[in-house]
C-alpha cells in the first residue's frame, strides 16, 4: 500500500517537474523571438512605415557652379565674391518696353516686357541639338532660330564642336513661377541676385538662348567660357547676329552676372557694332 503511495507520489513530482521544465522552455523561447523581432524591425516607426534614414541628405536645389543665376531656371553653388551690382538708376520704377517685338529691344532689370507678350513667329526647334525635352524652352523667334542654326552649323564646320541649346523661350507665367520657387528655396535676397524677375527676362523675348556642349556635361556653368567652344562662340556670335549678353566684369551695368553661356540675337549688324566695341548692350544703346 505505502510502496503504491510512494510510486504515485513520483509520478506526480515528474509530471510537475517536466511541466516546469516545458513552462520554462516556453519562457525562454518567447523571449528569444521578442529579442530577434525587436532587432528586426528597428526601422519600423510606431505606425508600421519604414523609418527615414536619418543619414540621407534630402535632394536639394539643382546647383550648378553658374546653371543659370540671374536668366535662368537654375541655382549656383556659391555666390560668386563680386555681387552684382543693380544698374544705376534701378532704384527708379521699372519701364515698360514700348516694342517688345524689337529685335533689339532692351529687356532688364530697368526695362519689362508686358506680362501679355508672347511673340507671335516662335518656331519649334528642329534640327538643332537640345540638352532638354521641354517644349516651351525649345522654341525661338523664327530670325533667332535660322541664325541659331547657322551658328552651330558653322562651329562644327570650323571647330568640330558639337553645341546644344538648353534653354530658350520661357513665357511670363513660366518666368514668375521659377522666380517664385527661387525665393521660396533660397530666399528674397538671393532671388533677386541669381533670378529675373518675371517680365525682366531676355528669354521671354524669345531671341535669347543657353548654350552648353558634352564637356560641360550638357549644363551651364560660367567655366563654359574657358572651354575651346565657348572660346569659339564669344569670338564668333556676333557673325551670326547674337551677343554674349552678361559678360564678365560687367555685372554692374547688365545687373547679372557673367554667364558665357547666355546668347542674344540682335541681328548681324547690330551684333558686330557692339562686339567690335567691346561693350554691353547697355552701354553700346546708351552711346548710340
Amino acid at each position: 500500500m505505502k510502496k503504491n503511495k510512494r510510486k504515485k507520489l513520483i509520478k506526480v513530482y515528474m509530471t510537475v517537474i517536466v511541466s516546469v521544465l516545458v513552462l520554462t522552455a516556453a519562457i525562454f523561447a518567447m523571449v528569444g523571438n521578442n529579442r530577434i523581432n525587436g532587432e528586426d524591425n528597428q526601422d519600423v516607426t510606431a505606425g508600421g512605415e519604414p523609418a527615414e534614414d536619418q543619414d540621407k541628405e534630402e535632394p536639394s536645389a539643382e546647383e550648378p557652379k553658374q546653371e543659370e543665376p540671374a536668366e535662368s531656371e537654375e541655382v549656383p553653388k556659391e555666390e560668386p565674391s563680386n555681387p552684382a551690382q543693380e544698374p544705376s538708376g534701378q532704384q527708379d520704377a521699372v519701364s515698360q518696353v514700348e516694342t517688345p517685338g524689337a529685335i533689339d529691344a532692351l529687356v532688364n532689370k530697368k526695362n519689362s516686357l508686358p506680362s501679355s507678350y508672347i511673340p507671335e513667329d516662335l518656331k519649334k526647334l528642329e534640327g538643332i541639338p537640345t540638352a532638354l525635352d521641354n517644349p516651351e524652352i525649345n522654341q525661338l523667334r523664327e530670325p533667332a532660330y535660322v541664325a541659331l542654326q547657322e551658328l552651330f552649323q558653322a562651329a562644327k564646320d570650323e571647330g568640330e564642336f558639337e553645341l546644344y541649346a538648353r534653354s530658350g523661350y520661357r513665357s511670363y507665367n513660366t518666368q514668375e513661377s521659377l522666380y517664385k520657387s527661387y525665393v521660396s528655396n533660397h530666399g528674397q535676397a538671393a532671388a533677386d541676385k541669381y533670378s529675373a524677375k518675371p517680365g525682366q527676362s531676355e528669354h521671354q523675348t524669345g531671341l535669347a538662348m543657353d548654350i552648353t556642349c558634352e564637356a560641360m556635361n550638357f549644363q551651364l556653368d560660367d567655366t563654359f567660357g574657358d572651354t575651346e567652344e565657348g572660346k569659339w562662340v564669344s569670338e564668333n556670335a556676333h557673325r551670326f547676329g547674337f551677343i554674349v549678353r552678361y559678360p564678365k566684369d560687367k555685372e554692374d551695368i547688365t545687373g547679372y552676372f557673367y554667364e558665357p553661356w547666355h546668347i542674344r540675337f540682335v541681328g548681324t549688324e547690330l551684333a558686330a557694332q557692339v562686339y567690335e566695341s567691346g561693350q554691353t548692350l547697355e552701354e553700346y544703346l546708351q552711346s548710340n
